[in-house]
Parts: structure tokens; sequence; C-alpha cells
């Protein structure tokens, strides 16, 4: 089966929105053997519309449209889909029976043009929508099927997942079971880990083995098919153990961890408080891991000491450490990571201390950073970053280094973590 994407709106031709819709779509089909060759956007526009489709359905077999159910005039994906199939749109009672409930409870008036999205193409199986209003469908006609999704990535990717994806699996006559493990790893290049596991890659058969990488993070997706879930499990289980054998000091977490919440997951595991003195973070460090749910029960607090006289007079660094190492430099760091530690009793601190750019700073380097972490009695250990990046990019990447190597450093105390 080949696949064709087919993105309605305006605002993505503006570049107000990302398409990122097709991205995971694209990813979901990868899994279930849909080969996808094209993804094309469209605006709001009805001819223009209509002559993508006739396009679409010369090269594929399956053609998926995201955007365009809603209430207002400029929705219109099922109206040129259901002139140009000769279908009729009707009324689905359940989904105007859910839109009514919605609206009851948020305490609002529903307008009469809400109903427009609880009209369906005849003759389609209708999908659920659990986490707004437009429905979406599934409708074929002769040689193709067609797939209808809402457009907000919260509403359209647990839909296509949980609804549509099952009915995909019944049109390809598959009875197996596909399983999807994702590996996530910080630390280490997309480029240098795909060189560790490129025989890997080269002989994938099943399970397959995908990488990705997004935001100075890299993932190994594998994918195994079965006729169960044990089994296809068992298949994803050697060959992780293959990659963890190879790389596995960067691996963090799996699945939908975060940095953060993997962070999170084992200071309180291990009963492990900390805290933080930011300098060219300005709480970023801090504002990133408070993020995470539960996160209250081990982060105690920290301070911006983004001036030298307030690491002195403030935080109770070494005015003499400064003076002879300067302010970004691994004396200084690790300097404010134990000088948190005991203003605020905690097991661990950090000081993360920096030249973000676009100018030098401290006698260092647009992109020097260095990460000090303070760990129970321990001397306090660092680690230098040499970024090339915008100011604010850079600032974000220390963040996501401090608690990598926060992460890395617990493990090798022997701490639990994965």
């Amino acid at each position: 089966m080949k696949a064709e994407i087919i993105a309605v709106g305006s605002e993505l031709l503006l570049g107000q929105i990302s398409n990122t819709n097709a991205r995971f779509i694209s990813s979901q089909l990868a899994e279930l053997g849909i080969d996808v060759y094209f993804h094309t956007v469209v605006g709001d526009n009805p001819k223009r519309l209509l002559d993508s489709i006739k396009i679409a359905e010369e090269r594929a077999d399956l053609i998926i449209f995201t955007g365009g159910l809603g209430p207002t005039k400029d929705d219109l994906t099922k109206e040129t889909i259901s002139a140009h199939l000769n279908k009729k749109l009707v009324l689905d009672q359940q989904a105007l029976l859910y839109i009514e409930d919605f609206f009851k409870r948020m305490n609002r008036e529903m307008t009469e043009n809400n109903k427009k999205q609880a009209l369906v193409l005849e003759g389609c199986t209708v999908l659920p929508n659990k986490n707004g209003m437009a429905p979406g469908m599934l409708l074929t006609s002769e040689n193709h099927s067609y797939i209808l999704l809402p457009g907000p990535p919260k509403e359209m990717e647990p839909m296509f997942q949980f609804e549509a994806k099952p009915l995909l699996l019944k049109l390809l006559n598959e009875e197996t079971v596909i399983l999807s493990h994702v590996m996530r790893f910080y630390g280490i290049g997309e480029a240098e880990l795909e060189t560790r596991v490129q025989d890997l890659l080269d002989n994938q058969t099943n399970p397959t083995l995908a990488p990705l990488a997004s935001d100075g993070e890299v993932t190994l997706r594998l994918t195994a098919k079965s006729d169960s879930e044990a089994a296809a499990w068992e298949k994803i289980e050697v060959l992780q153990k293959e990659i963890f054998d190879r790389v596995g000091e960067y691996v963090y977490g799996y699945n939908d961890d975060s940095l953060a919440s993997k962070l999170q997951e084992i200071l309180v595991e291990n009963q492990l408080t900390i805290s933080a003195a930011e300098s060219m973070t300005a709480g970023l460090f801090q504002s990133e891991i408070a993020a995470v749910k539960g996160m209250g029960a081990v982060l105690v607090g920290g301070m911006i000491t983004y001036t030298e006289s307030i690491k002195v007079d403030q935080l109770g660094v070494d005015q003499q450490i400064i003076d002879s190492f300067g302010v970004v430099s691994r004396e200084c760091a690790e300097a404010m990571a134990n000088c948190i530690k005991e203003k605020f009793n905690t097991n661990i601190g950090v000081g993360i201390t920096g030249a973000a750019g676009p100018d030098a700073h401290g006698g260092q380097p647009a992109g020097t950073v260095w990460i000090g972490i303070a760990l129970n009695d321990m001397a306090p250990v660092s680690y230098k970053l040499s970024l090339s990046g915008m100011r604010n990019t850079n600032r974000l990447r220390a963040v996501k280094f401090t608690i990598h190597y926060l992460i890395r450093l617990l493990r090798e105390q022997g701490f639990k973590t994965i």
C-alpha cells in the first residue's frame, strides 16, 4: 500500500504553524509497512484541494487528510471530498451528542455552525474524537481509501493511534501485532550513534530500527511484528540488549521519558533532594525540571547568581576563586554547586556558569560552559562544554547537558537509575 498525506490549512503555508502531523503519521505508517512517497500542503481553497486530491489518487492507494474539519467556512476538507466522490454528508448523532455535551460541560452556548462538525461522509467509518469535537472518518471508495483527521495534534495523534491504525491493519489483512519501543540517548550525536549501530541498521528485518534526532537528543525506534505482544517484545529485547552493550552509557530513558522526567524519577526513587545556582542559564535549569509533575518532592530551590557580586555576597563563593580562575571556570562552577548544596541543605547542588554568547565572558569564548555538581559528601565534579550556536540555544543545551551529567553521575555512583 502506498500513501500520501495532505495537510489542509493556509496557516501551514504562511508558516504560522509547523506540519508536525505529517511527520507523526509517516512514522506510524512506516511501522505498518505502508510507504509514504509524498507530503502535500494545500491552503483553504476548494479548487486547489480538489486538484491535490486528483494528483494523489494517481500515485497513492491511501490518502490521509489532516485539518479542515472545524466549524468555520474555511474548514472545507470533507465538503470537497464529498463533492468529489459524490458522497452525501450526513449527521452523525453520536458525534453531535458529544459536541453538545462538550459545550454543556464548558458552560458555553453552542452556536449553530458547530453542528457542521458532526457531519460525516455517507458510508464512512466514524473515528471518535475523544480529545476534541470533530470526528474523523475512514472511507473506501473504488480503489482508494481516504482517512480524514482533525488538525490539532492533541486530537489527531490519539485518533490515528487508537482509532485509525487498527482499521488500517484490517485493510492490510494483517492479524499480526506491531509493537514499538523507543530508546532515548543524550550526549552522543546522531552520526556517532548511527556509526556504532550501522551494521544493525544495514541488516535490519524484524525488528526494524529507525534513528531520529531532535533538540540535541537522539532516539532509536525499535519495531517488531509477531503473532503476539509477548513474542514481539522478545524480539525487541534481543535487539535492545545489543544496542545497550554498544552505547548504553548514553541511554537515559525509554518511550515517553524526557531528560527532566527521568531525573525526577531517579531523585524520587533514591530520596535525593536538589538545589541549583545558575548564572548563564538564569533559572532555566530549575524551570525545565520543575515542569515535571512531582518535582516538588525533590527540588528544594535555588538562586540566580548572574553577577560576580551575587556569587560572592549572596551565594558565598570565595572571591579569591573568581580572582584566580574567573567566573567561567571549573573552580567557580564547583564552588557554586557546593555553596548552594550547603545553603539549601540538599543532597545535590548544581552550579552552572558560562558565556552564552554572542560575546566572550569572563575571559572565555562564547559557548564555553562549566557545570559543577556536588553530591552528598563527595568532592564536587565538573564538566566543560564548548557549544556553538545562538545564545538561547546554548542556554537550553547547557540545561540538557546538566541533566544528562546528573543522571550519568548518579548511575556511576550506584544509585538506581534505569
